[in-house]
C-alpha cells in the first residue's frame, strides 16, 4: 500500500537492507498517529521494520484529546513505546476539542485531524499512517446505511486521500468561516495500511512484538453509536445471518470505492462545464455583508445525470463554505434548479443560500434544448472583510 501511495518509498527486497540508495536521497518520511491501542501500536512496529531497513523515515505523533482522566499520561507512555521502537520524531500534541454544535466523536476527530495534519507539515511528512482496521470499516459501512448515505460515505474509509481532504470530512475548520486553503506543493497523505487486517491480528501482532497496548475504556462504552454497532450490532449480524458480515461489508465498501471515484471524475466534467459568470444574470437582492461565491448554468445542469447533478450541487454548497446538504436540502435544491416554485432563497447549513436568477440578455425560450436560461447562484455572507470564493471545477478558494 505504501508503494502505491508514497512517493519514494520502494521496499527492498525481504531479508535486504537498503544501505544505500540509487538515488542517494533520503526516503520519505511518514508519521504513525499512535494512541497506544493495538492497531496504532502494531502499525507503528510494523512500520519501525521498515524504517530499520532503511526504506522508510518513520516518525510518530500521539494526540492527547485531553478528554479523559490521565490522557496526558497515557500520551507520554504511548510517546515511548514509539521512541523504544526507533521511530523519531516522536511528537505529542494536545488537540483542542471544541463541540462547535458537533457530537463529542465528531469534534474529538476534527480536533485529532487538525492536530496530525499541523505536525505533518511542521515535519515535511509525506504521509500520516492510521491504523484503522477491516473492522472498523465495517463499522463505518454500517453506520453509513443507519444515516441513509450516498456511494461515497458507504464505501468507507479510503486507503488513502489527502490529509486536508479527510480533514474536511471530519468536521468543519474552526477557521471556516474566513479563511482559505493553501495546498502544500507535495499534499500530506493519509494512509491505512492495515484496511485488510482485523482487529484480533493487531492483537496478535502487539503479543507476537512484546507490546503493552493500552484500552481505551470508552471503547466499551456503548453510549457511542460505534461503540454499539462493534459490540451489539455486527456480533449479532455474525449469529443470525451467518459469519463473515464484517469481511462482506468491506468488500462492499472497496466495490463502492471505485464507483464513487469515477462518479467525482464524471462530476468534475458537469461542473466545469456548468461553471458561469454570475455577472451574467439578475443579480440576487442582498446587503452588502453578502457575496456571490459561485454560479452554475441552469441548462446544463438539467442536461446532466441526476447522479451528476446531485454530486455538482453537493460539492458547490460545500466548496461555497457550507455544510453538506442533507437529502431534503438537496431535493429542494434540484426543484429549484428544474424551475419550480419561487426563485428562493434556499437557506443551507453553513449560511449559503442557492438562487435562481434569469440571464440579463433573454433568447426565446424554443432555441434553447434544455428550457430556459439561468444560473444557480451561491451566496454567503461576508465575515471581517473576507470571503471564500470557489471555482466549482477543483473546490479550491481565493480571497478577493
Amino acid at each position: 500500500m505504501l508503494e502505491r501511495h508514497v512517493p519514494g518509498f520502494r521496499a527492498a527486497p525481504t531479508g535486504r537492507t537498503r544501505r544505500n540508495r540509487a538515488d542517494d536521497t533520503e526516503p520519505p518520511l511518514v508519521l504513525v498517529a499512535c494512541s497506544g491501542g493495538p492497531d496504532s501500536l502494531a502499525l507503528a512496529s510494523i512500520a519501525a521494520h521498515f524504517a530499520r531497513r532503511g526504506d522508510l523515515r518513520v516518525g510518530a505523533v500521539v494526540v492527547d484529546h485531553a478528554l479523559q482522566e490521565g490522557s496526558a499520561e497515557q500520551a507520554e507512555r504511548a510517546a515511548r513505546e514509539c521512541e523504544e521502537l526507533g521511530l523519531a520524531p516522536v511528537r505529542t500534541v494536545r488537540a483542542e476539542v471544541e463541540r462547535r454544535g458537533m457530537g463529542p466523536e465528531m469534534a474529538a476527530r476534527t480536533a485529532r485531524y487538525e492536530a496530525l495534519g499541523r505536525v505533518a507539515r511542521e515535519e515535511t511528512a509525506r504521509a500520516v499512517l492510521l491504523g484503522h482496521t477491516l473492522d472498523d470499516q465495517a463499522e463505518t459501512v454500517v453506520l453509513g446505511l443507519a444515516r441513509g448515505s450516498g456511494t461515497r460515505s458507504l464505501s468507507g474509509m479510503p486507503e488513502a486521500r489527502i490529509l486536508e481532504e479527510a480533514r474536511a470530512e471530519a468536521g468543519p475548520r474552526p477557521d471556516a468561516e474566513a479563511t482559505v486553503r493553501d495546498e502544500p506543493e507535495a499534499p500530506t497523505l493519509v494512509v491505512r495500511p492495515l484496511l485488510s487486517l482485523r482487529r484480533e491480528d493487531t492483537l496478535a501482532i502487539c503479543e507476537a512484538e512484546g507490546l503493552a497496548a493500552w484500552h481505551d475504556p470508552t471503547n466499551d462504552q456503548t453510549a457511542f453509536r460505534r461503540n454499539r454497532v462493534r459490540h451489539e450490532i455486527l456480533p449479532f449480524l455474525d449469529e443470525r445471518i451467518g459469519p463473515g458480515i464484517p469481511q462482506a461489508l468491506a468488500r462492499t465498501a472497496a466495490i463502492l470505492g471505485a464507483d464513487a471515484d469515477f462518479l467525482e471524475q464524471c462530476a468534475n466534467d458537469v461542473a466545469r462545464e456548468a461553471a458561469t459568470d454570475p455577472a451574467g444574470y439578475h443579480p440576487v437582492p442582498r446587503g452588502e455583508d453578502t457575496a456571490v461565491v459561485a454560479a452554475l448554468s441552469l441548462p446544463r445542469l438539467r442536461a446532466a445525470h441526476s447522479a451528476m447533478r446531485r454530486r455538482v450541487l453537493a460539492r458547490s454548497v460545500v466548496d461555497a463554505g457550507g455544510e453538506s446538504p442533507s437529502f431534503e436540502r438537496l431535493t429542494a435544491i434540484e426543484e429549484l434548479v428544474a424551475g419550480h416554485g419561487n426563485a428562493g432563497p434556499i437557506q443551507l447549513a453553513g449560511h449559503v443560500a442557492a438562487w435562481r436568477r434569469r440571464p440579463l440578455t433573454v433568447e426565446r425560450d424554443e432555441e434553447r434544448p434544455h428550457g430556459p436560461e439561468g444560473a444557480l447562484v451561491l451566496t454567503r455572507p461576508v465575515e471581517e472583510g473576507r470571503i471564500r470564493v470557489n471555482d466549482p471545477t477543483h473546490g479550491g478558494g481565493v480571497n478577493p
